[in-house]
């Protein structure tokens, strides 16, 4: 470990580590898990805090009605280490006793994750499921992280450096290394003062309605204004208390997660006054996690034929998975799409069923199949409509359209393996970064997604993928979703399927390219680089 970097403290909501780890909803948790293994690899010197979620986030199937629903079950997380610490934050003035678990498998960057699930609590549910429930339960998870999280670090003796909150749920973190500073004798602007050179801030939601934010009197209801007045929550997150801006304005500098978010970014936060400097710091991966290192190889060797068979190899797995899950036999022959998001209205998820006329011959005929997967937040109706409209769309099209059902890391991993093109047609510039493609990416499976998230930085179109949209934006919805559409039946039809049929070794040389100009820079190593030359180290 080198002991002249600053040890850092990172605060996340979630953590996706492996399946068995029910501690992730999605990106977020994917990011942080990714991030953590690649401080373990390289020996950064980092400590993660989080939460030991009991149920989890949601599992979500598809009823016998083609309806979305919700189960939650009780997860045993036997590998997990006591600590034999507790803390104690007081939540609704009653006192709540958190327990703290040790995630040891990564060496210099240990996971504690903090437990209320205990005898002694009447509030055993906060930590019972990840986003669960409503405003008062998410504060009382916050707290638990953010207050109980910085008091676990006291207590086991980790001397910290720098305080990274990945998103905004960890404010309260900050409210605490506040509260130190003022029972020491300082005054609230100076501990301001002096906290904001320990805090490192990321933001991920470019839009303005995502970003959390809560009524002052059900702050100061909860107690988790840890002290501070009325007036000096407003100061510093506003009214009503936007986290993101709260987090903005006690953080020495910030992070968005791609270039183009950056500007994004600073184009929603602009009128905030006093708030830190927003970077752009791309989000990355953890190849061995996620890329197979066959392709990497065979890429690398210019083995044309090696990568094939392997991507072949890939793609006869993940079709022999899906029979498996869903009793349908794709055709390895026929180009496969991938597509695996967040149920969200701005991802998309059919626009390539806008016009049937261009569609309906593709699926029918075989020329073309896809493998959706995703899962709309439990309490997201408009969510689970998209869901259900899938299911519609594999009804529809038997043979050619699939829904796998409570998507996970497994199947993200499949889906990253095995299809042939990754599909992403968000609503420019709504989607932060996308690391879904990345993971494609690096396994040779071409990306032909809009210019929005990472996929800018590296598109080469017809050389290593294939953009369409041409980066053009619009508050006119109807507008934007008609000129996309357009847009992908024409790469699609024009280039994507010709050349897959027609120019087998041209498609072979995209996907050694794919790989090859993707690997290093959109690896984890180069992102903790420039974490910490670029926000730990300043």
């Amino acid at each position: 470990m080198n002991n002249n970097l600053p040890k850092v403290a990172y605060f996340c909501m979630e953590y996706a580590v492996d399946t068995s780890m029910r501690t992730y909803a999605g990106g977020l948790g994917i990011l942080a898990g990714d991030y953590i293994k690649g401080a373990k690899d390289y020996n950064y010197p980092m400590v993660g805090i989080g939460l030991k979620w009991k149920q989890g986030y949601s599992d979500q199937y598809i009823d016998k009605d083609d309806k979305a629903y919700d189960s939650y079950k009780n997860y045993k997380y036997d590998f997990l280490k006591d600590t034999g610490v507790k803390v104690n934050v007081k939540i609704r003035q009653r006192n709540v006793v958190c327990k703290v678990w040790l995630l040891d498998k990564f060496g210099t960057a240990p996971l504690y994750l903090l437990d209320t699930d205990l005898p002694e609590n009447e509030d055993t549910w906060i930590t019972g499921q990840l986003y669960g429930w409503f405003g008062e339960e998410r504060i009382a998870q916050e707290m638990v992280l953010g207050i109980g999280g910085i008091r676990a670090l006291r207590a086991l003796g980790i001397d910290v450096d720098v305080y990274h909150f990945n998103e905004g749920h960890a404010l309260f973190a900050g409210f605490e290394l506040i509260k130190e500073k003022m029972d020491s004798g300082l005054s609230f602007d100076a501990a301001v003062e002096k906290s904001k050179n320990e805090i490192v801030f990321t933001t991920h939601t470019p839009i303005v309605q995502g970003n959390e934010s809560h009524t002052i009197d059900r702050l100061m209801y909860m107690g988790a204004n840890n002290g501070l007045t009325i007036e000096q929550l407003v100061s510093l997150g506003g009214s009503p208390f936007n986290m993101t801006v709260g987090a903005l304005r006690l953080s020495k500098i910030s992070n968005a997660v791609a270039q183009l978010h950056k500007e994004t970014a600073n184009k929603m936060w602009k009128d905030v006054d006093g708030r830190s400097e927003i970077i752009g710091i791309t989000n990355a991966i953890h190849l061995p996690t996620w890329v197979d290192e066959n392709m990497i190889s065979a890429a690398k060797n210019d083995d044309k034929e090696a990568l094939w068979n392997e991507h072949m190899k890939n793609k006869e797995a993940l079709i022999d998975f899906v029979y498996e899950r869903n009793g349908v036999k794709l055709d390895k022959d026929a180009l496969l799409i991938g597509f695996s998001r967040r149920a969200a209205p701005y991802k998309r998820s059919d626009l390539l069923f806008t016009n049937s006329d261009i569609v309906d011959p593709l699926l029918k005929e075989g020329k073309i199949q896809i493998v959706f997967s995703g899962k709309a937040h439990p309490l997201d109706d408009v969510g689970k409509e998209i869901v259900e409209n899938l299911v519609k769309f594999s009804k529809k099209y038997p043979n050619s359209v699939v829904f796998l059902q409570n998507y996970d890391m497994t199947i993200g991993r499949m889906l990253t393996h095995g299809s042939d093109i990754w599909l992403n047609n968000p609503r420019r510039p709504l989607e932060a970064s996308g690391t879904s493609g990345m993971k494609a990416a690096m396994n040779g499976v071409l990306n032909v997604s809009i210019l929005d998230g990472w996929w800018p930085e590296a598109c080469k179109d017809g050389i290593n993928g294939w953009q369409f949209g041409d980066g053009v934006e619009s508050e006119d919805i109807k507008f934007i979703d008609e000129h996309d559409s357009k847009a992908l039946y024409d790469v699609l039809t024009n280039k994507v399927i010709p050349t897959f049929y027609s120019d087998r070794n041209k498609w072979i040389e995209m996907m050694k390219n794919s790989i090859l100009s993707t690997k290093d820079y959109f690896s984890v190593k180069r992102m903790l680089d420039e974490y910490y030359s670029k926000m730990y180290e300043k």
